[in-house]
């Protein structure tokens, strides 16, 4: 089995989150026969060539066709197999978003979709393949499970546990190879529980995906300005961890959410919802994709441009904070 170290977790970063899935899930499958990996034609793209060969038997190359893809891999999970289908974010989570939220949510069926290139790193191929609304869509639907990994590591943690899930996930994969790793060595893992990375008193960031990252370096930047932020990983958007947005309602007067999602509908929404109700409660700033389609350009371009790198971020803590 692969572990998290120093040098994997180098030569993981390198592949991206989507190029290492498929490598994930050859480490956990070759012992477990039950488990398949679906394709809509995007076997390289899902880094799932390896798989192939090693694995010939649990593959299935669906065609670019996510709705059929999506029924077929409820058919196999009927029969006692444990799927995990793959294509780009707006295909799998919209286009075939009825499918899943007949044959997965309403089923309950134990079928793992598994959203690769989310958010916009799918870069100059433009808004056709951006998943900006996903994570709202696929929330709303009852008893799905959402994880959405920070890194490569995570990546791997993620399909271990999936691996001995019973139930429909959607798996958000956001970031590319030039994200450095967030985990270098081995930690605790758990679906609906939250990771905290870094301690702090002034203002607590909960965020998902690719913005973990993000997220530490503008914490090492607003402790320069004066100013501790406790980071949280919320790697589990649904359920989510309510516990841990308790205690930083506790400890800090201010909560900022940062996501590679619009801010309408993900994990922004999510923590806002919750938080609404209660007696107790701060001030809650969402940092995310604006309600808009992106212009297109490179990833750490459109990053930079949306406000979604670590200088920008802590800018807009800052603002918010003084404010």
């Amino acid at each position: 089995m692969m572990e998290i170290n120093p040098r994997n977790a180098r030569q993981w970063a390198r592949l991206g989150p989507r190029g290492f899935f498929g490598m994930a899930l050859l480490d956990v499958a070759e012992n477990k026969p039950e488990i398949l990996a679906m394709s809509a034609d995007l076997g390289s793209s899902s880094g799932l060539e390896r798989f192939k060969a090693a694995c010939p038997d649990q593959f299935i190359n669906a065609g670019i066709a996510e709705q059929n893809m999506i029924g077929v891999a409820a058919g196999l999970a009927k029969e006692g197999f444990n799927v995990f289908a793959t294509s780009f974010s707006p295909f799998i989570g919209i286009r075939a978003g009825e499918q899943v939220r007949m044959n997965l949510g309403y089923m309950h069926m134990n079928v793992k979709a598994v959203a690769i290139g989310a958010g916009i790193n799918m870069g100059f191929l433009g808004n056709s393949h951006f998943g900006l609304e996903d994570l709202s869509l696929m929330r709303a639907i009852p008893g799905m499970t959402i994880v959405s990994p920070a890194d490569c590591g995570e990546v791997l943690k993620t399909v271990q546990a999936a691996a001995d899930f019973e139930g429909p996930m959607y798996i958000r994969l956001t970031g590319d190879g030039t994200c450095a790793p967030v985990y270098t060595e081995d930690y605790d893992f758990e679906i609906g529980k939250s990771v905290r990375l870094r301690e702090g008193s002034d203002v607590t960031i909960i965020a998902c995906g690719s913005m973990v990252k993000e997220s530490l370096k503008a914490a090492d930047q607003l402790a320069e300005q004066g100013m501790d932020a406790t980071v949280i990983n919320m790697h589990t958007v649904k359920p989510l961890d309510t516990a841990i947005i308790e205690r930083a309602i506790q400890e800090t007067p201010a909560i900022v959410t940062v996501e590679e999602h619009s801010i309408i509908g993900g994990l922004g929404s999510c923590v806002a919802e919750y938080m609404a109700p209660l007696q107790k409660r701060v001030p809650h700033l969402s940092i995310g994709l604006p309600d808009e389609y992106i212009k297109t350009g490179s990833y750490r371009y459109m990053l930079g441009q949306e406000g979604l790198v670590g200088d920008a971020i802590t800018d807009k803590i800052t603002d918010f904070l003084k404010g």
